[in-house]
């Protein structure tokens, strides 16, 4: 069953069908099965640059399906970063590369990293960056610097990285330019890009939360207490409605985002605003009582429940938090 329950057209049909296909037969494909396997490299480069000319239905669609995976973080940021370059720079040399997935790239901007470097004169960048998501294994940093996108590779002299592990397993990267030089310096606003993200990450949640409750409600169906499997229970009947309840709120509210954000609708910011609120609410609410219902096995190794649980709150914690989500909102509305 789908995670995300959009009108989609012949060719987004294929592309979640193929995705589906993928995860079918590896479990957690790393980036060579994304790209070499499916082409996602190129899913939000123009197809002249041999990608596929997507935008947020089709990051959203794809995200959706590598959440429970745990394996859309990384080529999020990719996505991201290759949307941007290419509204920039149709031309760059790189984008064939980006497309075909022998390079990556990394989005930096408020909603991918803590903090970003300064633009001096021009072309410079001092500071630092904290906690690019995707940023470590990337080959090419596209940076949201005030109204501007620059553009620099992971070599360029001045620039340091430090990857850093995180506690939802994912990987990410401390940034520190010391002068060093961007490739591509573009006015360009970074809204856009912001929204991709915070869509895609909606998405990736509900997809992570769809998994959660249907692997909570078929361990509740087989545990036995008192001759009777638990699920029978009206206690725990009536946590896993709730659990359901802000999950399908969370949905919905998030297709309405990837709806509106698609058709370029004037209440797009509002709906985005809004699935960011609710999302955030219910990465809790079903997280922990995912765990919570499963007792002490929703904490081991043997169970990728707790690993699905650290992402979905690492995704809430991204979107802001709870003031700044409801601020959006209210700035929105």
């Amino acid at each position: 069953m789908a995670s995300l329950d959009l009108d989609l057209t012949e060719p987004q049909q294929m592309l979640r069908d193929a995705v589906q296909r993928l995860l079918a037969d590896v479990e957690a494909p790393g980036w060579q099965a994304l790209t070499a396997q499916l082409g996602l490299g190129g899913l939000t480069l123009p197809e002249a640059a041999g990608g596929f000319g997507g935008g947020v239905a089709e990051v959203a669609l794809v995200m959706a399906e590598l959440g429970p995976a745990l394996a859309g973080a990384d080529w999020l940021s990719h996505a991201a970063a290759c949307a941007g370059l290419a509204g920039i720079a149709p031309e760059f040399p790189l984008l064939e590369a980006l497309a075909s997935g022998t390079a990556r790239a990394a989005l930096v901007c408020a909603a991918t990293a803590q903090g970003a470097p300064d633009l001096v004169d021009g072309v410079r960048l001092e500071g630092s960056a904290r906690l690019v998501a995707g940023g470590a294994g990337a080959d090419l940093y596209v940076i949201a610097i005030g109204g501007n996108l620059a553009v620099i590779r992971a070599d360029a002299p001045g620039l340091t990285r430090e990857d850093r592990a995180l506690h939802d397993g994912t990987l990410a990267a401390d940034l520190h330019f010391a002068g060093a030089a961007a490739e591509l310096v573009a006015r360009a606003e970074a809204g856009a890009l912001l929204d991709l993200v915070r869509a895609g990450r909606c998405a990736e949640a509900v997809g992570l939360m769809q998994r959660m409750l249907t692997d909570t409600a078929d361990y509740l169906n087989q545990r036995r207490q008192f001759g009777a499997p638990i699920a029978s229970f009206q206690a725990l009947r009536h946590r896993l409605a709730d659990m359901q309840l802000a999950a399908l709120q969370a949905a919905a509210l998030t297709e309405q985002a990837v709806t509106a954000l698609a058709a370029c609708d004037a209440d797009a910011a509002v709906s985005l605003a809004a699935a960011c609120v609710a999302v955030r609410d219910a990465a809790r609410t079903v997280g922990e009582g995912a765990v919570q219902l499963h007792g002490a096995m929703g904490l081991t190794e043997e169970l990728r429940l707790g690993a699905r649980f650290k992402r979905v709150l690492a995704i809430a914690a991204g979107l802001g938090s709870e003031a700044q989500v409801l601020e959006r909102f209210a700035a929105a509305a």
